[in-house]
């Protein structure tokens, strides 16, 4: 019960909730993955011909696409539904942690959480590779922006730890 009273004043601080007591309790009833691509897109918003490389809900643009401006929402969500499968993908051996990496991942993209050459592998990811779930300080960490500790994403990941993490 806490947990939900918790979640309730975050989101409705956060505005996700508009105030709305039953928009929140719409929330916890959709599945995970559909929570998962609800705080994506209010957190994402629409990107437009001025945000380049990035269309839709934070889509990057690849030199293979043929993604062009404007993209109808229907388009949108269906790319960011394929986008966030496809990292969930890449967390699948992390089991029901995969939809909270994958939407972290999202946002921060996977070599952040899986390291390549030039960084290791991350901290929140070798405390679960050893079994301990003990993981909201180092997800938590995962706030900045050109080295700069942004709140917005703090609060992004909180949202995300509590609506996703399966304890």
């Amino acid at each position: 019960m806490m947990r939900k009273a918790l979640i309730a004043v975050i989101l409705f601080c956060c505005g996700v909730l508009n105030a709305s007591p039953q928009n929140w309790h719409n929330l916890m009833k959709l599945p995970p993955f559909e929570r998962a691509v609800t705080l994506i897109k209010f957190y994402e918003q629409w990107h437009t011909r001025k945000d380049y490389p990035y269309i839709g809900y934070g889509h990057q643009i690849q030199p293979n696409e043929k993604l062009t401006y404007p993209i109808t929402e229907h388009q949108a969500d269906s790319i960011l539904r394929s986008d966030l499968r496809k990292n969930c993908a890449m967390f699948r051996q992390y089991g029901a942690d995969s939809l909270l990496l994958g939407c972290v991942s999202y946002n921060c993209g996977c070599a952040s959480l899986l390291g390549n050459k030039n960084k290791p592998k991350s901290e929140l990811l070798k405390k679960l590779d050893a079994g301990n779930r003990n993981i909201l300080v180092d997800l938590l960490d995962f706030c900045h922006y050109k080295g700069k500790r942004q709140p917005y994403i703090q609060r992004r990941r909180w949202l995300e730890y509590l609506l996703l993490f399966e304890c």
